[in-house]
């Protein structure tokens, strides 16, 4: 497999990309502690990632090596093939400006994953609404005998990585996050290489 060059998401950004089935995408965190929310569709933009089946499906919601992410259709998305963390979050919707404003009482300037998101996949015609829970890669959410959910600093370490492979052609968004709590207060780069399936 051919690696392609490293590609970098600059703080509080998103972009949005296609991949083959069988591609690999790894999802670095170059400096540490950085959240990357990923959301993930089929080529018609109306399968989508779905967290729910994907917590159905293996039983847990930390996702790591080994496990599937699975779509609204039960469909295999993406296998998690390597994971040097070993939490991430698939709880929380990406931040948005609502959610900023309702919070901490920021404006509706504030960047957002889910503002990002929805730029980045304009250019394939998916919809906003069509954006749902995303896999927050590196997001530390400790769940609490009571059911509360308390945001930590992240894990990950600088260099540390999700290896991802397509399971279907997909189209993919991914964000260097934009909520101060999920990156313990410090706004990051995001860096991801795709390694493209072996032509048949």
């Amino acid at each position: 497999m051919a690696i392609a060059q490293r590609q970098r998401i600059e703080p509080q950004t998103g972009v949005a990309f296609e991949l083959k089935r069988g591609d690999l995408l790894r999802v670095i965190d170059v400096r540490g502690e950085q959240v990357s929310d990923l959301m993930a569709f089929a080529p018609d933009g109306v399968e989508t990632l779905s967290t729910g089946r994907c917590i159905d499906y293996n039983e847990t919601i930390y996702l790591t090596a080994g496990h599937v992410l699975y779509s609204n259709r039960s469909s295999p998305m993406l296998t998690i093939v390597e994971d040097t963390v070993g939490r991430h979050d698939v709880l929380f919707s990406p931040c948005s400006p609502e959610m900023f404003q309702k919070l901490y009482g920021f404006d509706a300037s504030h960047p957002s994953c889910f503002g990002n998101l929805a730029g980045a996949l304009a250019k394939y015609g998916i919809d906003s609404d069509r954006i749902g829970t995303t896999l927050n890669i590196f997001m530390n959410a400790e769940l609490s005998p009571d059911g509360r959910i308390k945001v930590l600093p992240p894990l990950s370490r600088a260099g540390d990585f999700v290896l991802l492979r397509a399971e279907m052609d997909l189209i993919v968004a991914l964000t260097a996050c934009s909520a101060e709590l999920s990156n313990n207060w410090s706004f990051k780069p995001i860096e991801y290489e795709i390694e493209a399936a072996p032509s048949a």
